[in-house]
């Protein structure tokens, strides 16, 4: 796979990073959780230049060895790639506390842990603050000291489904799951949007959970207060198959397509939705003449190819089958895909074959294939150009869609800042799906959490983005992203050439194949001092490195596990997180709290 490495690209220097509008953290009060963790953490205090960092990985013994970071590389512009060994800060006088004992899971080995659950390492350099948590398999929302113990939680009723986020107020949003709904199921199932004050009174609550639409995975607060969040809208087989899907990838019960909800909270329960866009809306296809939006797909790099997700499908040999089945099979039963079954397929159940009401299937060629067929599962929101970022993380691709347009110009390819309507201004990780002229190979491999970075100038614009690795040819690893657009003011993300789109360049990246990898959730942080928050969401675990790729922040998630799995959602670990989110300690919500 690879040496694990840190990666600047050309023309990296000068290129300053920000973050804008990520989450802050949550309110629970319970003297419980902060006596347990005050009594079983030691204090790691913000430390000076030079002073030791405290590795708590390993039972004591009498001289501890350096943990050895990744092998940094580094590139100047114009420059030779240079390597250098880098190294965590070497841990003194460390101290082995009493947590939580890790349950060693033999397989998959991407759950695997290693020593203890609890902080493993604060050194010299982390960012200060708070970092705030929602373990998939609790109805708690945490708020976690650079100690690793818990400042402040709350509790609630539902189960959380993914993000959290402190308001200025010191109040907490949240998505949480609701339980029966009659069609959708999955991953990143969700329904339900809740503001809990800071003493966890909910203060406001709305649901958008039924059998044609739910809220699933992300959502983002935009200046004006409302919510952006993600959902899934279903059309039935007859509809998939008039928008061009080839029939033997239609499920019996149809597709499931991704769209954006801007919702007006109306406390204490209730919400307007004031702006949609629609992936229905922006469809291409080239596998009937007769059907809506015939075309080719590279004439049409806007839109989105409905069969971009099994176009590429190799055949398989029997063997390849058995292995698929079995890693997929894992994954279903953590909640992710759609649970496939041979006879699920739309054209099977026209032939007469009994009525199933599973989401998924396979061809007849063998090649797996979901009614959730983008998976979205991450967006950002950037104010200075309103703009979205989104994640649609089986076709391993990344969008931005302009949100200046009114819904009814959305649905169209017309109006809006640039002219383009709801079609895509941009799209980066497989080039393949739009017809250009590229590397078969995508770049992304069904990633999350795409977050906008400011460059050093106006009007300059990255993307960190969390690459999970899922499928990636030659071996499995995660690593994280920083992209440079091609953006300017006047055109938009637009090729020079007028063909298609102009092309992303990776400034920055961090990777430790041999350590670093979950095949499902996870995120990135940029934070202020240029440092990056990274959380390997399945095995919950959350560390900060440097921009040279020093490891200086190391905490194994202990907290989690008190709700049981839903069958809606599968079976995350107990430990399991959507994403991490570092609050400082100046933020206007912690103001007289802690």
């Amino acid at each position: 796979m690879g040496r694990p490495g840190v990666r600047d690209g050309p023309g990296s220097q000068g290129w300053a990073a920000s973050i804008t509008g990520r989450g802050r953290p949550a309110r629970w009060s319970s003297a419980s959780w902060l006596a347990t963790f005050a009594l079983l953490l030691p204090a790691c205090g913000p430390g000076a230049e030079g002073s030791p960092a405290r590795d708590h990985s390993r039972p004591p013994a009498p001289t501890v060895a350096p943990t050895v970071g990744p092998t940094v590389a580094l590139r100047a512009a114009g420059a030779p790639e240079l390597a250098a060994a880098n190294r965590v800060a070497e841990p003194r006088s460390v101290q082995w506390v009493a947590l939580t004992p890790a349950t060693r899971i033999e397989e998959p080995a991407y759950l695997r842990v290693e020593g203890r659950r609890g902080l493993r390492l604060c050194a010299p350099g982390c960012f200060e603050g708070y970092t705030l948590i929602a373990p998939l398999r609790s109805t708690s929302v945490f708020l976690v000291d650079m100690d690793g113990r818990v400042a402040h939680a709350w509790s609630s009723e539902h189960v959380n489904s993914g993000p959290v986020l402190l308001t200025d107020e010191g109040h907490l949003l949240r998505a949480s799951l609701v339980e029966d709904n009659p069609r959708f199921r999955g991953g990143g199932m969700g329904g339900r949007l809740e503001e809990l004050g800071w003493d966890g009174e909910v203060l406001w609550s709305w649901e958008l959970a039924s059998a044609q639409r739910t809220l699933h995975h992300d959502f983002k607060r935009l200046p004006n207060g409302n919510l952006l969040a993600i959902a899934w809208e279903h059309h039935g087989p007859e509809a998939a198959f008039a928008r061009g899907r080839a029939a033997d990838f239609i499920p019996r019960d149809g597709l499931w397509f991704d769209m954006l909800v801007e919702v007006r909270p109306q406390p204490p329960r209730g919400g307007r939705v004031v702006w949609t866009w629609r992936s229905f809306d922006h469809l291409v296809q080239d596998e009937r003449p007769g059907a809506l939006d015939f075309g080719r797909p590279a004439d049409h790099p806007g839109r989105i190819d409905i069969n971009a997700d099994h176009r590429f499908a190799a055949r398989e040999s029997e063997a390849e089958g058995r292995e698929r089945h079995s890693r997929e099979g894992a994954m279903a039963a953590l909640g992710y895909g759609s649970f496939p079954a041979e006879s699920s397929r739309w054209d099977d159940s026209r032939s007469g074959s009994s009525r199933g009401d599973q989401g998924g299937g396979s061809s007849a060629a063998g090649e797996r294939f979901d009614a959730d067929w983008l998976h979205a599962n991450g967006l950002d929101y950037l104010p200075e150009e309103d703009l979205i970022v989104l994640s649609a993380s089986h076709l391993s691709e990344v969008w931005v869609i302009d949100h200046s347009t009114t819904t009814a110009d959305a649905a169209t390819s017309r109006g809006g800042r640039f002219d383009r309507g709801g079609d895509l201004l941009f799209r980066h990780g497989a080039a393949r799906n739009h017809g250009a002229p590229a590397s078969p190979e995508p770049e992304l491999y069904f990633q999350h959490d795409p977050t906008w970075i400011l460059g050093a100038r106006r009007g300059e614009y990255g993307l960190l983005v969390f690459d999970n690795g899922t499928r990636r040819p030659g071996g499995e690893f995660s690593r994280v992203l920083e992209l440079r657009l091609p953006f300017d003011s006047a055109h938009g993300f637009a090729d020079p050439s007028g063909r298609g789109f102009g092309s992303a360049s990776t400034v920055w990246s961090y990777q430790d194949p041999e350590r670093f990898f979950t095949p499902f959730v996870g995120g990135a942080e940029r934070l202020p001092n240029g440092n990056t928050l990274i959380c390997e969401g399945a095995r919950g675990r959350i560390f900060e490195v440097t921009r040279s790729g020093q490891v200086v922040w190391d905490f194994l998630n202990p907290l989690g596990g008190d709700a049981e799995p839903s069958a809606k959602t599968g079976r995350p670990p107990a430990h399991a997180l959507f994403r991490a989110t570092r609050i400082p300690r100046d933020h206007p919500g912690l103001a007289g709290r802690l």
